[in-house]
């Protein structure tokens, strides 16, 4: 097992990419650190500069982080990594996040064996804008474009209250976090407040798409995703997000906006040791 630098993490950008849709979050989650955005993570790799699989974990020195990813390419590699060279504390909470759903059984036999419960959180599809110009773009009057601006410390409040997994004190540092190191796009009324939003996760995937009740119906979720794919790809960040299984109106929203997907892939998320 071997710690990756900072040069080899920017070399491993170039192999990730030729991975899409399964290194999407990792591949993202890379652009973020090598961009110098803060982060809490330590990468390992089974070798270098082959690697069959790389992993995301939390700095052995800074517990902040709870949330593991990787990419792998060989299975069996990476269950000795999980179990042989223990690249993970097993010991504490953690969530293994946007992981090929082919390797649940294995994620569950492995945790079996170490003794530590685990549970589904989440499962979805890994939705991606190869290039920005075949995207459909919503046309946007004046008025409209007027009131596109970004989100800002302000607004953390009213972004936790309505998020799904939001609602609590851990939610609002995150929020704080993404709105403070990441794009964000939003439209305001005229009172300046934001009723309609669209953020991005500290590995790159838009999300937190959300409009206001009162405001829904008039197109905003479209000019947001337009806007913020633009810019994102603009910046150099990869244009992507994951979709729950079950939200069939977003799904169908990106769909139709030209992002695609491998049907052969879904992305899941697992809890340990809750």
């Amino acid at each position: 097992m071997k710690v990756l630098n900072k040069e080899e993490l920017l070399a491993a950008e170039a192999v990730l990419r030729k991975h899409f849709p399964r290194s999407l979050k990792v591949y993202g989650a890379l652009c973020g650190i090598n961009w110098n955005k803060p982060t809490s993570l330590e990468v390992v790799a089974d070798r270098w500069p082959d690697f069959n699989v790389i992993i995301f974990r939390p700095d052995p020195k800074n517990k902040k982080a709870l949330e593991v990813t990787y990419y792998s390419k060989d299975e069996e590699i990476l269950r000795k990594m999980l179990t042989e060279e223990k690249v993970i504390d097993w010991s504490t909470y953690f969530m293994i996040g946007g992981f090929d759903v082919s390797h649940a059984s294995m994620l569950k036999e492995v945790s079996s064996d170490m003794d530590v419960n685990n549970r589904s959180y989440m499962l979805g599809h890994a939705l991606y804008l190869p290039d920005t110009n075949a995207h459909l773009s919503p046309k946007v009057d004046s008025e409209l474009e007027s009131r596109i601006s970004s989100l800002n410390l302000s607004h953390v409040d009213l972004v936790n209250k309505n998020w799904k997994f939001g609602g609590n004190e851990k939610g609002y540092r995150q929020i704080a976090d993404l709105i403070s190191n990441f794009p964000s796009c939003c439209i305001t009324d005229s009172q300046g407040q934001p009723v309609s939003w669209i953020l991005v996760y500290d590995y790159c995937a838009m999300g937190l798409l959300y409009t206001l009740a009162e405001h829904r119906g008039k197109g905003y979720a479209k000019v947001l995703i337009s806007a913020l794919a633009k810019r994102l790809h603009a910046e150099g960040f990869p244009v992507y997000c994951f979709i729950e299984e079950e939200n069939a109106v977003s799904y169908k929203l990106f769909k139709n906006m030209g992002f695609i997907e491998d049907p052969s892939y879904r992305a899941a998320w697992f809890e340990f040791n809750f």
